[in-house]
């Protein structure tokens, strides 16, 4: 028995695909736990840090804050700051051999070399 295409296709459309479970967060338990000393109230000075352009920064995740929050497998590298967009800052890295642009918030950088 032969089936048309259409019948075919809408019937085996999504029976071999598998799904993608899990967020950017997800097991990412211990790397965005800060220290217990480290716990408590973000400062507004680190909310509202400036950039110019050119400066080197280092990315630091602040698990407190998901606005403009960078993907974890960014964390720990240096970039240098591109240009703004909005609030956040474009940030540009190197990662492994290609160059990215990353649009980060100010919390979540710290000042470079």
């Amino acid at each position: 028995m032969r089936h048309s295409n259409e019948t075919f296709l809408k019937h085996h459309k999504n029976q071999n695909v598998m799904n993608r479970i899990g967020g950017l967060r997800r097991k990412a338990r211990f790397k965005y736990k800060k220290e217990i000393r480290a716990k408590g109230k973000l400062s507004i000075g680190n909310y509202m840090q400036t950039f110019e352009e050119g400066q080197k920064v280092h990315l630091s995740i602040e698990p407190a804050v998901h606005k403009g929050m960078y993907h974890s497998r960014f964390m720990g590298h240096t970039g240098i700051v591109a240009g703004t967009r909005g609030d956040c800052y474009e940030v540009t890295i190197n990662d492994q051999g290609k160059e990215k642009t990353i649009i980060i918030h100010p919390v979540h950088l710290k000042k470079g070399n």
